[in-house]
C-alpha cells in the first residue's frame, strides 16, 4: 500500500502535539485551558493572547498550522484537543465548516459587533477583522488616485500589471467577488483583460509586487491594504523602499465597494472546553481586543469606533463592498476554474 508521507507526518506530528497538550492539561482543570489551531503566526495574535489569559486566567496554547488545518481536525475526530480555529481568508473558514470540523455558536456580543456581511448565516464562522484588496501603484509613474477593478482590464495598462497567483486564496476571493458582481461570462472576460495587461507572470507574494513597482517592472499591482504598513513600519530597511515606491488606491467594483477579507475564527466541533472558547470568541470583539489587533495586525477593526492603524488610516476611507463574504465564498470553486481555463498563470 502506498503511504502519503505527508500526510503520515502530519499524523505523526499531531499525535505529538495532542500529548503536549494532554500533558499540559494535567496541571490545570478544563476550565482554565483554551487550544487553539491557528493558520496565523502566533506571534502575530499573541499580543491579544496575553491580554486573555491576563483578564481570564484562562491560559491558551496554541499550534500553528500552515496548510491542512481543516484535514488534522477531522483527522483528530472526536480526540481532537483543539477548541478555536483562527485563520485568515473566507475559503479557509468556509472550508473548515465544509470539513464538519466546527459546530455553531450562538452568541449576542458576536452578533451585536460584528456585521452580519462577516460572519456565517448560520455561525459556524465570525470575522475579527478585515483587509482590503487593494492598487498598489508607482508614486514616480501613476498619477490617478481612483481605480476601478474592472479597469484593470483596460488595455491602457498592458503591460503594467503585476500580480501574485490567481490561485492564490486572496485573489480567488477577488475573482469569486468579480464573478458575484458580474456573472460567470463577463467575470471570465475580465481576468483576460486582466491577464492582456500583465508585466510578467503571476508570481511572489504581495509585498514582491512593490518591489516589482520600485523595479519598474510595472506600474501598478494588486495586494492586500496591511502589507503595506508591515512594509513601512517593518525593521528590513529594503522593504521599506519598496513600500515607500508606491501609493495605495482602494478600488472599488462599478456600482459597488472595495472587496474585503476577513481574518476570522469558529469554535471546533468537539471542543473540549467549550465554555472557554466562546468566551474567547467574544473577548476578540471587545474594544481591548480589537484595538490589540489592529496595531499589531495593522487590520482594519470589524468593531465600530475602533482606532485603525494609522498608516492603514493614511489610504482613505474604506468603503466596504456589501455583498457578505459568505456569497462569495460559494464561488471560490468557479473563480479557481475561471483562473485554469484563461490560463491566467501560465
Amino acid at each position: 500500500m502506498k503511504v502519503n508521507v505527508s500526510f503520515a507526518r502530519g499524523l505523526l506530528f499531531g499525535a505529538a502535539a495532542l500529548g503536549m497538550l494532554a500533558g499540559s492539561s494535567l496541571t490545570a482543570s478544563a476550565e482554565e485551558v483554551l487550544n487553539i489551531y491557528t493558520t496565523r503566526e502566533p506571534g502575530l495574535i499573541k499580543p491579544v493572547l496575553d491580554e486573555f489569559t491576563k483578564e481570564t486566567g484562562i491560559r491558551v496554547n496554541t499550534i500553528f498550522i500552515a496548510n491542512g488545518l481543516e484535514e488534522r481536525i477531522r483527522a483528530e475526530g472526536q480526540n481532537s484537543p483543539a477548541d478555536v480555529i483562527i485563520t485568515v481568508d473566507i475559503g479557509r473558514l468556509a472550508a473548515a465548516k465544509d470539513y464538519g470540523v466546527t459546530q455553531a455558536v450562538k452568541s449576542e456580543a458576536l452578533e451585536k459587533v460584528i456585521p452580519a456581511a462577516y460572519r456565517d448565516p448560520e455561525g459556524h464562522w465570525f470575522g475579527i477583522a478585515l483587509r482590503g484588496r487593494v492598487v498598489y501603484a508607482s508614486k514616480e509613474r501613476v498619477k490617478q488616485d481612483k481605480i476601478t477593478y474592472e479597469e484593470l482590464a483596460d488595455p491602457k495598462w498592458k503591460g503594467k500589471v503585476c500580480i501574485r497567483s490567481g490561485q492564490h486564496l486572496y485573489n480567488i476571493s477577488l475573482i469569486a467577488a468579480m464573478i458575484a458582481h458580474k456573472g460567470e461570462a463577463k467575470a471570465e472576460e475580465w481576468l483576460k483583460g486582466v491577464k492582456a495587461n500583465l508585466a510578467k507572470k503571476p508570481s511572489g507574494g504581495d509585498r514582491e509586487q512593490a518591489k516589482d513597482i520600485l523595479a519598474g517592472v510595472c506600474d501598478i499591482a494588486v495586494g492586500n491594504t496591511y502589507y503595506v504598513s508591515l512594509m513601512l513600519n517593518g525593521n528590513d530597511a529594503e522593504q521599506k523602499k519598496w513600500g515607500e515606491a508606491i501609493n495605495v488606491i482602494l478600488p472599488t467594483f462599478e456600482g459597488g465597494g472595495t472587496h474585503v477579507n476577513v481574518s476570522g475564527l469558529a469554535l471546533t466541533k468537539y471542543a473540549p472546553n467549550k465554555a472557554n472558547a466562546v468566551k474567547f470568541m467574544e473577548y476578540m470583539v471587545s474594544d481591548a481586543s480589537q484595538q490589540i489587533h489592529a496595531e499589531a495586525n495593522s487590520e482594519y477593526p470589524v468593531k465600530a469606533g475602533i482606532k485603525i492603524h494609522p498608516t492603514i488610516a493614511s489610504f482613505g476611507e474604506l468603503k466596504a463592498d456589501n455583498i457578505p463574504i459568505a456569497e462569495i465564498a460559494k464561488l471560490r470553486k468557479k473563480a479557481s476554474e475561471l483562473v485554469d481555463k484563461v490560463g491566467f498563470d501560465q
